[in-house]
């Protein structure tokens, strides 16, 4: 075990790289003493406390893939959900993307999610009147008046987006003529829709069989890449979580261990063999697996 950049006690194959002023610089979530308890009726009618999360400290730096892994009940999808600003902690603070969230009311932190943040979801939580262009434009819509596109200007983003995931001939298909593979696409074109500084992934290849899993997987990291994006994922896919940068450890709602995966000289973002991360025209498939 040894100390990281972050001061964090990690479980790695190498030595520490020398840290650099970036490590430092740019964090795009900071989380302090996060503690998450929920007050439950006992057998005997009196008050109970289950405690879900327990002081955990997480750093996760701009562009960087952080994968959240841990068995079912050690807080995992409750640790995103505080980090992303769908819930509030018990106690502890977050900063996320310059945003201390305690400070801020419902609606602003709602606005927030609007403009800084994407989100991918296990079960696509696509809008089953809307087809997959209107999927996709949605987010654009929630901006401000200040960021929101034109209409034309939003269709022919999202039309690139649908045609990047592979989708183009499916753009006014409605999710229930979709695949699951195909609904994920569209979950994942709307999740970059508004540029996001951060992207939070619950499960993303969990409704999936592998092989489309392993798709979705590329794609994800492909278009990371070309964004930019930090991306934050929690999952039990051991082969996805390989491919992050950090791995956090989750066990009885602490963080047990963070796990820093070595990368090849030459390594594309989220890629631990070196190897490209799809095409190189930034366009995954015409026919994705259905």
């Amino acid at each position: 075990m040894r100390r990281d950049c972050r001061g964090d006690s990690v479980w790695a194959a190498s030595p520490a790289p020398p840290c650099s002023e970036s490590d430092f610089a740019s964090r795009m979530i900071v989380a302090r003493n996060l503690t998450q308890r929920y007050s439950r009726a006992g057998a005997s009618g009196s008050d109970d406390t289950l405690t879900v999360l327990d002081g955990v400290d997480l750093d996760v730096a701009s562009g960087e893939v952080v994968v959240i892994l841990g068995p079912s009940g050690s807080g995992k999808t409750t640790l995103l959900g505080l980090l992303a600003g769908l819930d509030r902690p018990t106690s502890g603070e977050i900063e996320l993307a310059g945003a201390s969230l305690s400070t801020l009311d419902e609606d602003a932190r709602a606005a927030l999610r609007a403009d800084r943040i994407g989100f991918i979801f296990q079960s696509f939580h696509l809008i089953p009147t809307l087809t997959a262009l209107e999927n996709v434009i949605v987010p654009l819509e929630l901006l401000g008046p200040d960021r929101a596109p034109k209409t034309a200007e939003a269709e022919a983003k999202a039309r690139e987006l649908l045609t990047s995931v592979g989708l183009r001939s499916r753009l006014d298909h409605y999710p229930a003529q979709l695949s699951g593979g195909e609904q994920q696409r569209v979950g994942i074109a709307r999740a970059f829709a508004n540029q996001p500084a951060v992207l939070f992934a619950d499960e993303p290849t969990g409704n999936l069989d592998r092989a489309t899993g392993e798709e979705i997987t590329n794609l994800l990291f492909d278009l990371n890449e070309q964004h930019g994006t930090t991306l934050v994922i929690v999952t039990h896919d051991l082969e996805l979580s390989r491919r992050a940068h950090r791995i956090i450890h989750l066990a009885a709602g602490r963080v047990d261990h963070i796990e820093v995966i070595p990368k090849s000289p030459g390594a594309s973002l989220g890629d631990s063999s070196g190897a490209s991360l799809g095409a190189s025209s930034g366009t995954f498939s015409s026919e994705p697996a259905r």
